[in-house]
């Protein structure tokens, strides 16, 4: 009696195993989690100083981790007592289609935030994308952090788009159902080296894409575009660290320049940048998502390091990004902007802070406003 019961538990655990071990396999077998480096790909990869023991690393040692870190990480997640959401409405300016549908000047430099890091540029005739996300929420499934407010443009309504800048493959960088929408009309797709992976599994065609690593250009249109240093991580699946890599972002037009940070956290190579191929009219750089401990700083940074980031690429103008649309690290949902407007003013650097879908042009004045102060 006792062994047949004993064995019918044996066989509900083993089938509850099984059912778990199916479910978990179907999930992770979804396209949104991307696709494995193989052949050439992956053989450029391991050719890659970069790249040791299996995954991309950084220039800089990376910080330990530990399970009190974690802890604590989990504990501020769900204890802080932070306003991480804003308390009102934001103030979203709807952007003319119409207004777009005109080919961009031969010489020009202007943008507007689509909200997060994503944003709209026009660089010397091209048009160009960073790191577009229009996905109502940025994870693999239909729960996680959920957007503030609507993009001032629908992504049906954006003209053509001669190439889609990514930075590195995080679900609040690199939005599936965009890419395939942009890929079907023909947007060419300029990232690090790996992702290109990702983007063939959704049915982007490989000569829509160009795989580059640190340093790498490729010109389009007489834009020179360089992938760049900078310091982070990547990864989709749960258990696959750092497989893709990361990039900033310098544009060399024929008459104008900008640099997109991407995410990073500070570090040495940004001068270098600065050094190599500055100055630039605009920087289009990261100032939320940070939080506590030494972790935080390997892959991002605090207001003021983004202001340093500024001068050490040697920008004119700076045009903060990656703060505002979703609920992604330990801060108030302003503190990024109020910091960064606060260190700007010391130290004179020319910051706009602009509404969503708001026009900044590099060769007009902009007035900003401190429009967060306004949102009730």
């Amino acid at each position: 009696m006792k062994s047949r019961v004993l064995r019918s538990v044996i066989i509900g655990i083993a089938v509850v195993v099984a059912v778990l071990v199916a479910a978990a396999w179907a999930v992770l077998s979804l396209p949104q989690f991307g696709a494995d480096l193989s052949g050439e790909r992956l053989a450029r990869a391991k050719a890659n100083p970069q790249y040791r023991e299996g995954r991309f690393v950084n220039l800089e040692p990376e910080a330990a981790t530990s399970l009190r870190a974690l802890g604590a990480y989990l504990m501020r997640q769900f204890s802080g007592d932070e306003r991480r959401e804003p308390p009102g409405p934001l103030p979203v300016l709807p952007v003319d289609k119409a207004a777009l549908a005109a080919a961009p000047p031969a010489s020009g430099l202007r943008a507007f935030w689509i909200g997060h890091a994503s944003t709209y540029v026009e660089l010397d005739g091209l048009r160009l994308l960073l790191d577009p996300v229009f996905a109502e929420r940025v994870s693999p499934v239909p729960i996680g952090p959920k957007r503030f407010h609507a993009p001032p443009i629908a992504l049906a309504d954006l003209p053509p788009i001669d190439a889609v800048l990514i930075s590195h493959d995080h679900y609040d960088h690199l939005d599936m159902d965009a890419t395939r929408h942009l890929a079907q009309r023909g947007a060419k797709f300029i990232v690090p080296l790996g992702i290109g992976a990702h983007l063939e599994r959704w049915g982007v065609a490989p000569a829509q894409i160009v795989e580059l690593e640190w340093w790498q250009e490729h010109t389009l249109g007489g834009v020179k575009i360089i992938a760049t240093p900078t310091r982070h991580y990547s990864g989709r699946a749960p258990g696959n660290h750092s497989p893709t890599l990361w990039s900033s972002w310098s544009l060399a037009g024929p008459q104008h320049r900008f640099f997109y940070s991407g995410d990073t956290g500070y570090s040495r190579h940004l001068a270098e940048i600065g050094a190599r191929l500055g100055p630039f009219d605009m920087a289009f750089v990261k100032i939320g998502a940070y939080g506590p401990g030494e972790a935080w700083n390997d892959i991002h940074m605090a207001p003021e390091q983004a202001v340093q980031v500024h001068r050490d690429v040697r920008a004119r103008r700076m045009f903060p990004v990656h703060w505002l649309t979703f609920n992604l690290a330990f801060h108030d949902w302003d503190e990024p902007i109020r910091r960064t407007a606060a260190e700007a003013a010391r130290l004179g650097v020319e910051l706009v802070t602009p509404r969503l879908g708001e026009w900044v042009d590099a060769d007009r004045e902009f007035r900003s406003t401190r429009w967060w102060e306004a949102v009730r």
